[in-house]
């Protein structure tokens, strides 16, 4: 009888430092059905994950190690289970399947339902459509769904020429608001050439001494040391709206905001191929583009860990798993 076939996955036997990411070869999974086999080119680097690696994060939902990390998948479909019409073998696909449980993009094959996939945006390297899915899903999904931006609303976005600040920087352009962004200087004239109106350095002035009257903040820092998501509720104007992503809202920021008449809500993203099948189709018509400062092969994953944490990436980070 012959053995189930192997894969090389980066994973960890325990929680900790960049050091506990290992090369290994595992078992692969198979597809069950509704599911696709997909062989990863390429996988995205996420601050999700280097927290998770370290027991924040989603560590969580993915329980004790051992456990494969990465949420970022871009490749071609080697196989298909019973009940999959949306996709064929041969397909190039991008997703973020199943998060927050496991997905291990750090592998060479995913398995996932066919539906949290969507085909690779045409023209885009399998390198840099890996750098989209929980980024541009991010943005996509807080700006859209949790934040209802609308034509002629002021936007605010804190960290904007990070992983997700500039897919966000770029879809709120595309809905027709007008573009706020927090960063260094060094960073202003890229974000805007991506469509930012005005732009912060946060490092020189304290932004809530900058900006005024904004109907909605998309928190990319958090509350944390620098307490981002309680002082920005000073930029908004009456009714307006925070979507603070990294730490939440706490029962404080949330009972300041409902006082002043402000609305807090924290944010989560989902698995969504329907809306990584319209980001696709705005990275064809050259609205939407992807910034990716380094790709690295995945036994150096821990690099890449290390690199992230220092926090002055400019896009994202990506591990090349196949050639």
């Amino acid at each position: 009888m012959s053995s189930r076939p192997t894969m090389r996955a980066i994973t960890q036997d325990a929680l900790g430092g960049p050091e506990v990411l290992k090369l290994a070869q595992v078992p692969r999974p198979e597809p069950l059905p509704t599911e696709v086999l997909v062989r990863v080119h390429s996988a995205g680097v996420n601050p999700v994950d280097w927290k998770t690696r370290e027991g924040g994060g989603m560590a969580g939902a993915l329980g004790e190690p051992p456990f494969i990390l990465g949420w970022d998948v871009s490749g071609v479909v080697e196989e298909v289970g019973f009940g999959v019409h949306t996709l064929e073998v041969g397909d190039e696909v991008y997703g973020m399947p199943w998060f927050p449980r496991q997905a291990g993009a750090y592998a060479e094959f995913v398995t996932a339902p066919s539906r949290q996939f969507a085909r690779k945006p045409t023209g885009l390297d399998h390198d840099r459509a890996a750098a989209m899915p929980l980024a541009a899903l991010t943005a996509w999904q807080s700006l859209v769904d949790a934040a209802h931006v609308e034509a002629g609303q002021r936007v605010l976005i804190h960290a904007a020429a990070g992983g997700v600040g500039h897919f966000a920087v770029q879809f709120a352009k595309h809905l027709g608001a007008h573009v706020i962004g927090t960063a260094r200087a060094a960073k202003h004239d890229w974000l805007r050439s991506l469509g930012a109106d005005e732009l912060v350095d946060y490092t020189a002035v304290r932004f809530e001494d900058a900006v005024r009257d904004v109907d909605v903040v998309i928190d990319l820092v958090g509350d944390g040391q620098d307490t981002t998501s309680t002082r920005s509720l000073k930029t908004l104007r009456p009714g307006g709206t925070i979507i603070a992503v990294p730490s939440g809202v706490s029962p404080e920021l949330l009972e300041t905001a409902r006082s002043q008449g402000l609305r807090a809500s924290a944010f989560l993203v989902e698995p969504d191929g329907a809306s990584l099948a319209r980001i696709a189709g705005l990275v064809e018509t050259g609205a939407v583009s992807v910034e990716v400062e380094a790709v690295l092969p995945l036994a150096e994953a821990a690099d890449a860990h290390r690199r992230g944490q220092e926090g002055r990436t400019r896009g994202k980070l990506v591990l090349r798993v196949t050639d």
